[in-house]
Parts: C-alpha cells; structure tokens; sequence
C-alpha cells in the first residue's frame, strides 16, 4: 500500500507545506494523539511524518478542527464512564458506520483497556458478547440503536438510565456524537485501515 493510499480520496499533506493554521493543528496531534496511537499500537502516521486516518482530514479544516479537538479532550477528561464502556461505545458506532480505520484503531485502544479479542470482534461486527458485563452489553445496544435507528425505545432506554444515570447517557451520547464525526470524515474520503505491514511504509 502506498502512503499516498492511506489518505484514501485526500492527499496525505506534507507536514512541511502547511500553513500556519494548520500546523498548530499538526503539533497538538503529534503532542497528544500520537502517543496515545502508539501506546496502543495502532498507526497514526507514515514513516515521514504524514498522518493518516481522521488525522489527516482535520487538517483541511483546522480552525473547526482545533474546536473538536477541544470537545473531545473535554469528553475524555470530564466522562464518568469507564474506559471499557467509552470503547464499547465507539466500537459500537463504528460497526454501524462500518468505518475500517476506526474499527481498526479501536480494536486495539479496546485491547489496551481490558476488553477481550472475542468481545471486540463481537462489537465491531456490530454484536454483543458474553465476555462483556451487563452494563457494557447496555450500552452497546443503547448506542447501536440510537446511531442506527436514530431513536432508543422506552424499555432499553430505562435499562440504560438505571446503569448509567442520566449524566452518564448524556455523556455517552456525546461520546457516540463524537465519533459519528470522525466515521463520517472516514467514510466520506474512504480512508482505509493501513495494512499490516503499513508501519514500515516510506516515501
């Protein structure tokens, strides 16, 4: 796969032909989400410095960008969910999405915080599984039929309620908003997982 592929309908941009706007939005993600990708062992960037998946889309319209970026560190320093929960929460929305590369980045985020290999394959094939606790099973339905469905019916909404409070839902509502945000600049520009051998990409 070249590198030039991973920015699927976008060009992968040269970290040294940016503006300015742009570069700060470069900086704050190499400073924040890349380690974060790296610790988890999924691939944010080429060999050259170029990043790929959300990363890069967000770089066409950096002052809206940074204002996301925002949100999103806000919802994950502020959340009261666990971390197993907010990744069955994004898995959730990306099996609906059918988004490969945040199913792919995820799934191995979901590895990190505990979750089982059978009970991601599970969420990413937009199921549950038994390896999950009754509240992550909660949630996983809650969610995939709120970004399905574009409701949630009174039953499992009152089960989701008793599991996680009303700021709980609200919050994992938000979180699921967020991520409907990066699916859509994924599938909208077809940016693909990056194969296995993609860490050793050049250019």
């Amino acid at each position: 796969m070249r590198p030039c592929s991973l920015g699927g309908r976008l060009p992968l941009l040269d970290p040294a032909k940016l503006s300015e706007t742009q570069r700060k939005v470069y900086d704050r993600t190499v400073a924040t989400m890349v380690p974060w990708a790296d610790a988890a062992h999924f691939q944010s960037r080429t060999a050259h410095g170029r990043l790929i998946g959300p990363f890069n889309p967000v770089l066409f319209a950096p002052e809206m960008s940074s204002c996301f970026a925002d949100l999103q560190a806000a919802e994950a320093r502020y959340t009261p969910l666990s971390e197993r929960v907010r990744q069955v929460v994004i898995l959730a929305v990306g099996a609906v999405w059918k988004a490969d590369y945040e199913l792919y980045a995820h799934s191995a985020v979901a590895l990190e915080a505990g979750l089982s290999e059978a009970a991601i394959r599970s969420l990413a094939d937009g199921g549950s599984s038994e390896d999950l606790s009754d509240e992550e099973r909660v949630a996983q339905r809650f969610v995939r039929q709120l970004t399905a469905e574009h409701h949630v019916d009174e039953p499992l909404y009152r089960a989701a309620e008793a599991a996680f409070g009303r700021e709980g839902l609200v919050a994992m509502t938000f979180l699921a908003g967020c991520y409907q945000v990066v699916c859509s600049l994924l599938n909208a520009f077809e940016i693909p997982a990056p194969a296995h051998e993609a860490s050793s990409l050049v250019e």
